[in-house]
């Protein structure tokens, strides 16, 4: 009898079958789930920092406080209230402390926020509006840098970001939540055409000189676990950016000795807080490892909004000129829809999702619904890889 195996959809659980002989194993570093509570790793982090002495003594009850957020993050409010609590006990009230989210984000996370903190100043990053924007310096390289002038401005600055994989800077979150995250319209689109749909890799560039520009801003990484869970959370000076790599590294970087002909690709969680990125990400990562011509079924719930390059793909008759119109066109979500092209070249999609069916086969993919359409595909193939949490993860062959 074959064991059912288990994979999060969104928050359903679908009860899947893979015989051994069929199996592809992920090996990944072995770790144990946390049994403590967000708020609990964001106080410890603030407390016992990577390298460096705990954060209340590098404050003063003077202190403007610029926190930049990333607004999907889970248990955000939860986290950001800990933050705020811990400013509090240093004498830093609220009203000194401006939230700084990137451009487009969410505002719900507001909502969620306890009322002690209802005086504190939110601002999402608007790269179009130069009144919003202050000179910080000039690189090593000779980039005239203006940034988010609340960020600029002030006397001390947080970043409660996640660490993850991106096309664009290898890991994102930590300095890349800065440059080119918050700076003017120019800069920010001179780096849309800017990634690899390869393997992550960290290359460290002007980010890092930035972030020291700024006046070496305090990290506190994220590092997420399967669903909405929390893995760990890292907090420091820049040293500590190279640590928040190495556990996400080794929380969601794996590996696999066997090529599959199928990889099901699984995205757990809330949907609300997933992105189209996440989706191209997710795809991406199974057609790195897939076999030329092999299949790859994505399993979601979420139905994100589609940003123009998405919307570019639907129009095209195939994934293979989604390169060169792409490229003539650079919308902002150029590296998601060049994600999701790479994935729709190398194998064959299939989709469960909250999209209509019609938007499915605009992306060049075959519409599924159901666990035991996914069950037909793993029965007739002939080595199968199960991937959870695709979009966290980033898996290559040995």
């Amino acid at each position: 009898m074959v064991p059912a195996m288990e994979l999060m959809v969104g928050e359903e659980s679908w009860r899947l079958m893979v015989a051994a002989s069929q199996a592809v194993q992920l090996h990944q570093q072995p770790y144990t789930p946390t049994d403590r509570t967000p708020a609990q790793l964001i106080q410890a982090a603030l407390e016992h920092p990577y390298q460096f002495e705990p954060l209340r003594r590098a404050l003063t009850p003077d202190d403007r406080v610029a926190i930049v957020i990333e607004p999907r993050l889970p248990h955000l409010a939860e986290m950001l209230a800990e933050v705020l609590r811990y400013l509090g006990r240093v004498g830093i009230p609220p009203q000194a402390v401006t939230v700084v989210s990137p451009p487009g984000s969410p505002d719900g996370w507001m909502r969620q926020l306890p009322v002690e903190f209802a005086s504190i100043t939110t601002e999402i990053h608007d790269p179009m509006d130069a009144r919003k924007h202050a000179y910080l310096a000039t690189t090593k390289a000779g980039r005239r840098l203006y940034l988010n002038r609340s960020v600029v401005e002030a006397d001390f600055v947080i970043l409660l970001t996640g660490r993850r994989f991106d096309p664009h800077t290898g890991y994102a979150g930590a300095e890349a939540a800065i440059f080119p995250a918050l700076s003017n319209h120019e800069t920010r689109a001179a780096f849309v055409g800017q990634f690899t749909t390869g393997h992550p890799q960290w290359v460290e560039g002007e980010a890092a000189e930035i972030a020291w520009l700024l006046g070496t801003p305090f990290f506190v990484q994220v590092i997420e676990d399967s669903g909405d869970r929390i893995h760990a959370v890292i907090a420091g000076l820049l040293a500590s950016g190279a640590e928040g790599i190495r556990q996400q590294d080794a929380r969601w970087r794996s590996t696999i000795s066997r090529e599959p002909d199928t990889v099901i690709a699984a995205i757990g969680g809330d949907p609300a807080g997933i992105t189209f990125l996440d989706l191209a990400k997710a795809v991406a990562t199974a057609a790195r490892v897939v076999q030329a011509g092999g299949r790859i079924g994505l399993l979601t719930t979420a139905a994100p909004p589609l940003g123009p390059g998405a919307e570019l793909l639907r129009r095209l008759d195939g994934p293979e000129a989604a390169k060169k119109s792409l490229a003539a066109e650079k919308p902002d979500d150029w590296a998601a829809a060049a994600l999701w092209a790479f994935a729709a070249r190398r194998a064959s999609l299939f989709l469960a999702s909250g999209y209509p069916d019609h938007v499915a086969e605009e992306l060049f993919a075959t519409p599924i619904h159901t666990p035991q359409q996914v069950q037909r595909l793993i029965d007739s193939s002939q080595y199968v890889l199960l991937l959870p949490d695709a979009h966290k993860t980033t898996v290559s062959l040995r």
